[in-house]
């Protein structure tokens, strides 16, 4: 079987990494790519790493342009990938690597982005705990229209959900600082994103509770089976190098958890899983050994004298984070074996 995709936003970050990755695809024809400003050019001008697709132009992003295909990957800003969605009512399978589809709640959208609200699609991270105890992955079986996550949402969300799930945290009081590398705002230019703003410099942003991917968080914790209120202080920081995220979150210990109660929520959410993988007691990844790859790798601590566990994940904010995301659920959905395309194995050093 053969899959014919087109992929717009093609000349930006999110774009080029799901290019890269369905490359190595081996189900998958890449016969469409599009772009808004560089419409016309060639990819590879904008995409010089892909020498595989150098025979590639990008084309408008339109309706006509992106339908006739099975799967269209839509690599756009929030707020964009709606206006295609009516028009793309035959193309078998869609996945939106924006935010236009991810949350199920009109007022979060009102309050994070503004604008108008479009119908949730299917979640695009398998390996979340949902109602039920079940995984995400079920969703997604047969999906045709699936929102691909935020990466700093599904990092956090990878590293709490089986806390929450097991009863052996408290929702009400998480902490969250994250190490973020600038490729997750996009490929635009923009002032602080500058080198010389931001090498050999961390910089915090979005502090005290604006960041548009706490609802989502939020989200996810509710559909693990988090009840009453759940109070999120998220503070990411940009900091010097090209990808990557160091989500460290903390919660309080549930009152009676055990450590190894504590320790078994994490071992039986992710003991069977590929791409999320629970380091031995006492390690803690760094995120040069996620580059590359579709992983995501989670140290866990336990403070009794602060009374909180602590999580530290790692993970690419191009390929776990959106990308690889985006084609792990791709496979589900089109039942084709799920690690089809993607690796484990990071690019060191």
């Amino acid at each position: 079987m053969t899959i014919s995709v087109a992929v717009s936003g093609a000349s930006g970050y999110a774009g080029g990494e799901i290019l890269r990755l369905l490359a190595a695809h081996p189900d998958v024809q890449i016969r469409t790519v599009t772009a808004h400003s560089n419409a016309g050019q060639p990819l590879i001008e904008h995409q010089p790493h892909l020498r595989s697709l150098a025979h590639l132009t990008l084309q408008d992003t339109t309706p006509e342009t992106l339908a006739g295909h099975d799967v269209v990957f839509l690599a756009l800003p929030h707020g964009q990938s709606g206006q295609y969605t009516d028009a793309l009512v035959d193309t078998p399978l869609v996945i939106d690597a924006g935010a236009d589809h991810r949350l199920t709640s009109p007022d979060a959208w009102d309050a994070f982005y503004g604008g108008a609200f479009h119908e949730p699609w299917t979640y695009g991270v398998p390996e979340l705990l949902v109602t039920g105890g079940r995984k995400q992955r079920e969703n997604l079986l047969g999906a045709t229209r699936i929102a691909a996550p935020g990466c700093n949402a599904s990092t956090v969300s990878l590293s709490l959900v089986p806390g929450v799930a097991a009863g052996v945290i408290d929702a009400a009081d998480i902490v969250t600082v994250l190490a973020v590398g600038p490729s997750g705002a996009g490929k635009s230019l923009k002032t602080n994103l500058l080198a010389s703003e931001i090498l050999g410099s961390a910089n915090p942003y979005a502090v005290g509770g604006t960041h548009r991917h706490i609802p989502e968080i939020q989200q996810a914790l509710t559909d693990a089976g988090a009840t009453g209120r759940i109070g999120i202080s998220f503070t990411p920081v940009l900091v010097p190098m090209s990808r990557g995220i160091l989500a460290t979150s903390t919660a309080p210990i549930a009152a009676g958890a055990t450590d190894a109660d504590i320790r078994a929520a994490w071992e039986d959410a992710y003991g069977d899983e590929t791409f999320v993988q629970l380091l031995p007691a006492g390690q803690f990844p760094r995120t040069a050994d996620v580059l590359g790859a579709n992983t995501a790798l989670i140290g866990l601590a336990i403070d009794r004298a602060a009374n909180r566990v602590v999580v530290v994940t790692a993970v690419d904010n191009l390929v776990k984070g959106t990308a690889g995301a985006a084609i792990q659920s791709m496979n589900i959905a089109l039942g084709l074996p799920e690690a089809t395309g993607l690796s484990v194995n990071g690019v060191a050093p």
